[in-house]
């Protein structure tokens, strides 16, 4: 099978994943809810159908879990394709949106609310008091990459090597806030920070749903137009400026979109690794590195997989559930430890 029908075939399997995993997931937890219920619940809303779903079951379904299987799906889908064009653009398989420092800002600025938020905001209208992790989080990842982006731009141009090791240099400072942080909280707090670090979709409401919609709906689709710009790149600069394309700016739309798609997800589900990292490298195992496939594939493939993951963390330890950082972690590290040794042998 040549390479553009094997494309065809993993986008349309996806296309036909999704779905079914999204009823998977909605059925999955403490109350097991049939798939047809489920699909009742949804026409029942829709004014097409008028079925007799047991209250709980409808209320478990519309406020519980719908919002939560959607956040999933927006989540993991802006992390794979912002760790798809993070490798394309950076020419480094093991290039991730946090090697530049962008979640662990996020995550500063989301410590920052935890912490200090109360007396911060105190004054401030009601709904900024709710939303004052999610906002000091997507500032952190903004600010983050405003600097880093600074640090390795000159008039020459800009440095992808000045980049990242401006990215190793800020993650280590925010690694220093962090730990402030974590020193002047009390038990309640630290608790609660502890968690957030550990990353989790199970806050997830109507509210986060249409802000993730809204902010990273168009993110997802702006990506998924660079694919025929990230092959150019692929070839080198020069050669991308050869084509016509205009390097610096793409560089510098790709990097702000990319840091707004991990910024936003880091503030409405925390920290959540590897999925950036691991999602792009399972699409080019199965159909190779064009990446007008593998950026639409990653966005799939990446809601489909932290659905799983999500499942696994509801499941495993039953009623209680794990963050789902510690499940990604788990499916992702050993991955990252493969790609390390094939590169130790690609060297020697």
């Amino acid at each position: 099978m040549n390479r553009s029908r094997k494309s065809a075939l993993l986008l349309i399997s996806l296309a036909v994943a999704l779905p079914a995993v999204i009823i998977l997931s909605v059925g999955t937890g403490p109350v097991s809810i049939s798939p047809l219920d489920i699909i009742y619940v949804l026409l029942d809303r829709l004014g097409i159908t008028d079925s007799q779903v047991p209250e709980q079951t409808r209320l478990i379904v519309e406020s519980i879990r719908t919002p939560r299987t959607l956040m999933g799906i927006m989540v993991g889908s802006a992390l794979a394709i912002a760790g798809a064009s993070m490798q394309g653009l950076f020419r480094n398989p093991l290039a991730d949106p946090s090697i530049i420092g962008v979640s662990s800002g996020a995550a500063l600025g989301a410590g920052i609310g935890i912490v200090l938020g109360a007396p911060l905001f105190a004054g401030f209208p009601p709904l900024l008091m709710e939303y004052n992790v999610s906002l000091l989080a997507f500032f952190g990842g903004v600010l983050t990459t405003w600097i880093v982006y600074k640090i390795g731009t000159t008039n020459n141009g800009t440095s992808v090597a000045t980049m990242l090791l401006a990215g190793v240099a800020i993650s280590a400072l925010t690694g220093a806030g962090m730990g402030i942080l974590t020193y002047m909280a009390d038990d309640n707090t630290l608790r609660s920070l502890a968690f957030w670090s550990m990353g989790s979709i199970g806050g997830a409401n109507w509210n986060s749903v249409l802000l993730c919609f809204t902010l990273l709906g168009p993110v997802v689709f702006m990506l998924c137009r660079y694919g025929q710009v990230l092959n150019a790149m692929l070839l080198g600069e020069s050669e991308a400026r050869h084509l016509g394309i205009d390097v610096q700016k793409t560089k510098l739309k790709l990097i702000v979109v990319t840091a707004m798609a991990v910024g936003v997800s880091v503030s409405v589900a925390g920290i959540i690794g590897f999925v950036g990292l691991v999602v792009p490298h399972l699409i080019r195992l199965m159909v190779g590195p064009d990446h007008r496939t593998l950026l639409p594939a990653s966005a799939m493939l990446g809601g489909v997989l932290l659905l799983a993951a999500d499942m696994i963390a509801r499941i495993v330890v039953a009623p209680a559930e794990l963050p789902i950082g510690i499940v990604t972690a788990l499916m992702g590290a050993p991955f990252f430890m493969s790609l390390l040794w094939q590169q130790r042998k690609r060297i020697a």
